[in-house]
């Protein structure tokens, strides 16, 4: 039951990171134009650190790394 609460967190945490990136977008237009290829190669780390921690069964980092892609993706709007 424990292991479940702490699933049941860390998506939350996830869920948190769309109107995180939202706001990052919209305050940092800028920044977004010259450093698209940076976010592009964040989401991509992202995702696949989540994946190889997916493997390895370290949910920390996988849910850290996904965290890292959803505020990146959402970034690239």
């Amino acid at each position: 039951m424990d292991e479940i609460w702490k699933i049941l967190i860390s998506l939350a945490v996830l869920l948190l990171g769309i109107p995180i990136g939202n706001f990052l977008a919209k305050i940092t237009k800028e920044e977004l134009k010259v450093g698209r290829g940076w976010f592009k190669l964040l989401m991509f780390i992202g995702i696949v650190g989540g994946v190889i921690s997916l493997i390895f069964q370290n949910d920390s980092l996988m849910f850290t790394f996904f965290f890292i892609a959803i505020v990146s993706s959402r970034s690239l709007k």
